[in-house]
C-alpha cells in the first residue's frame, strides 16, 4: 500500500457543474478511506473554504451519489478567491481544519484557482477535469462532455422527426461558448448539413451554397448545429441572416441550453470520474502537486495546470473533416 505524507485532502467542486462530478467525489472519498487519509468535503468551491463551509465525510457521505447529475457539494464562482486576501482566509480556514492537500474537479477557471492558490501558498493541489466543454489539454476526455454529448443527439434526434416530418430548416443551438466539440460530436451523430464553431470561420454563404446544394440534391430537410460560440453569433441570429437571403424556407430555432448540463451521467462518464477521483488521489499521495490528472490512451496521465489551461486545445482537424464529407 502506498505511503504518503498527505494525511487530510479537501475536496471541492467549482465553476459549472457537469455530469459525473458526483462519481468523481464517491472516488476521491472512498480512497482516501481506503488509504487511510481523512477527507473533508468542501461546499460551494472556493467559496465554501473561505466561509468554512467544510464537513469530513466517509464512505456512507457517497453513498447513492453515483447515478446523480450536478454535484452533492454544489458549486459556486468566488471573486473572492480570486484576490489575495481571499486566498489568505482560505489557507487560514485549511490549517485550522488541517487540511493539507485539495483535489479540485471542475475546468479552466477552476484549475486557475488552485494554480494560483499552489504558488501563493504552497498547498498541494490535484485537478480533475470536469467539463462538458472538453476543452482542456492534457486528456482525451473530460468528466461530464459524453453525456452532454449524449443528451445533446438525443433532443437533435427528435428534432429531426419534426424537421422531416414538415421538410423544415432547423437552426439548433449547442453548448460552447469557447469550443466546439459537442457541437461537432452532435453534427456528426445526427446527420447535420452543417457545424458551426468557434474555431472555424464560417461565412452566410458557406451555409447557403451547403443548403441549395442539399435541396438539389433532394434532401427533405437540414439540421445546422450552431455553438453558442460559433463565429456567425447565436442560432437566432444565423437564422434570420439566412432566412434574408432564402426567405422560402421553413426555417426554425431550437437552443438546448443547460439541459445538457444535467441529467444522470453516462457508463462512460461514471467508469473516467471514478478512475480520475482514485488517480487524484494516488497522486497527491506519491508527492505530486500543481498537476491535474487526465486520460491519455486511456492511460493515467499527469500535467502541470497551467499547462491544461492553455488556451485552445483545438478540435480534432481528422473529426472537422470528417464531418464535412458526411454532411453532404
Amino acid at each position: 500500500m502506498l505511503e504518503s505524507k498527505v494525511k487530510h485532502i479537501g475536496v471541492l467542486t467549482s465553476g459549472g457543474d457537469a455530469p459525473g462530478m458526483n462519481a468523481c467525489i464517491r472516488a476521491v472519498v472512498r480512497t482516501c478511506i481506503y488509504y487511510g487519509i481523512k477527507v473533508t468535503g468542501i461546499k460551494r468551491g472556493y467559496a465554501g473554504i473561505i466561509q468554512n463551509e467544510m464537513e469530513e465525510l466517509n464512505a456512507r457521505s457517497v453513498a447513492w451519489i453515483l447515478d446523480r447529475g450536478g454535484t452533492v457539494l454544489k458549486s459556486s464562482r468566488c471573486l473572492e478567491f480570486k484576490i489575495r486576501e481571499g486566498q489568505e482566509k482560505a489557507f487560514e480556514n485549511l490549517q485550522k481544519a488541517g487540511v493539507d492537500a485539495l483535489v479540485t474537479i471542475g475546468g479552466d477557471g477552476t484549475f486557475a484557482g488552485a494554480n494560483a492558490f499552489h504558488q501563493n501558498f504552497g498547498i498541494p493541489v490535484m485537478g480533475v477535469p470536469a467539463t462538458i466543454d472538453n476543452d482542456l489539454r492534457g486528456t482525451e476526455a473530460t468528466i461530464g462532455f459524453d453525456t452532454a454529448c449524449n443528451t445533446a443527439v438525443e433532443a437533435i434526434d427528435q428534432i429531426r422527426d419534426t424537421a422531416s416530418s414538415h421538410n423544415r430548416l432547423f437552426f439548433i443551438e449547442v453548448m460552447g461558448r469557447d469550443a466546439g466539440f459537442i457541437a461537432l460530436r452532435a453534427g456528426i451523430s445526427t446527420g447535420a448539413v452543417a457545424t458551426i464553431i468557434p474555431e472555424e470561420e464560417t461565412t452566410i454563404d458557406d451555409i447557403v451554397k451547403i443548403l441549395e446544394a442539399g435541396e438539389l440534391s433532394g434532401k427533405s430537410s437540414s439540421l445546422v448545429i450552431v455553438a453558442e460560440g460559433g463565429t456567425l453569433g447565436s442560432a437566432i441570429e444565423v437564422a434570420a441572416k439566412v432566412k434574408e437571403i432564402l426567405p422560402n424556407y421553413d426555417a426554425k430555432v431550437t437552443i438546448l441550453g443547460h439541459l445538457q448540463r444535467g441529467g444522470s451521467p453516462s457508463s462512460y462518464d461514471r467508469v473516467i470520474a471514478s478512475r480520475l477521483g482514485v488517480a487524484a488521489v494516488e497522486g497527491l499521495m506519491e508527492g505530486r502537486e500543481g498537476q491535474m490528472v487526465g486520460l491519455l490512451y486511456d492511460k493515467i496521465t499527469y500535467s502541470p495546470i497551467t499547462e491544461a489551461i492553455r488556451k485552445g486545445s483545438g478540435v480534432d482537424p481528422d473529426i472537422l473533416r470528417i464531418s464535412k464529407i458526411l454532411s453532404i
